[in-house]
């Protein structure tokens, strides 16, 4: 019974609401046991039919016993399996499909165009119903005040590294990013109190991007991550977690929408930062334009 209260109560689970079910039940893939994953893979690919399901009928379709069933909703922050079930048909009603996985051979430019545009619109959409704003005001106070801030990201998410040091850059905060291991875990061994270190993982599984947040922090530094999966390696590391909705793949990395989904993120901090900090940000936006103005035509 305590062990129930205490999931019911996690802080992970407690923000998740009627209209972002099926978004939490992504995000939360990897901490399920397997018994819990098989449940959890019915209720996203069968979604319709499971509001219709009983108990029972979910257990035998996944394969597994109904406390299995009854134990996964309870992880995922309700009570029992009928308001469970509610908050996904109340979700359904204005039903959101990742009609990027749609695309067919058949398909004509006009609707891959139209397919993939959806795709991209809702990982910013689904992105901004992840959002927690005592998180994001942690982090626009962190990084405003932060002495350096670092950015660590490999593959695809190194990408987004960079654009984020340009961004924050042109606002006059002391800012880099680094996409090379050796490179990453140096830097972060030069950091310390009054710093922050951000690291982008798209899986949160990324080992050379979670060792130099370990650096980091063992230096003494603020850790933030971005990642779509809420219990996942780096979420352990960071002292604040930010959810981005796109997941990709094994087989799927470089996946715009998740890139997309980062990069929302991290342009909602740098507004609000240039916005609370209007002359600071215009005086340096200045400067760096003119730094570069002779370098065009």
């Amino acid at each position: 019974m305590v062990k129930q209260q205490e999931e019911l109560s996690h802080p992970l689970t407690a923000t998740i609401t009627k209209t972002n079910t099926l978004l939490h039940i992504q995000s939360l893939l990897p901490s399920f046991t397997k018994s819990e994953q098989k449940v959890a893979h019915i209720v996203l690919q069968q979604t319709d039919s499971v509001i219709y399901s009983s108990v029972i009928d979910l257990s035998e379709k996944a394969g597994v016993g109904e406390t299995t069933v009854l134990r996964f909703c309870r992880k995922i922050g309700f009570h029992g399996y009928q308001e469970f079930k509610l908050a996904l048909a109340q979700e359904l009603v204005n039903p959101v499909k990742n009609l990027h996985g749609e695309v067919g051979e058949d398909d004509s430019l006009d609707i891959i165009t139209h397919k993939v545009t959806a795709t991209n619109q809702q990982a910013i959409g689904d992105t901004t119903a992840l959002f927690q704003i005592e998180q994001l005001e942690r982090c626009v106070d962190l990084l405003q005040k932060a002495n350096t801030i670092h950015f660590y990201g490999v593959g695809t998410s190194a990408v987004t590294a960079q654009d984020a040091k340009y961004t924050f850059l042109r606002i006059g905060l002391r800012v880099d990013a680094f996409n090379e291991s050796h490179l990453q875990a140096m830097a972060a061994a030069t950091l310390g109190p009054g710093d922050v270190a951000i690291g982008l993982s798209v899986s949160g599984s990324t080992k050379d991007t979670i060792d130099s947040l370990k650096v980091a922090k063992q230096a003494g530094a603020t850790c933030i991550c971005l990642t779509h999966y809420r219990r996942s390696p780096i979420t352990n590391v960071a002292d604040i977690t930010l959810l981005t909705a796109a997941q990709e793949g094994p087989l799927q990395g470089g996946s715009l929408a998740a890139k997309i989904a980062q990069l929302h993120v991290l342009d909602v901090i740098s507004t609000t930062i240039t916005m609370r900090n209007k002359e600071k940000a215009l005086l340096y936006k200045e400067r760096t334009a003119k730094a570069v103005l002779e370098r065009k035509y």
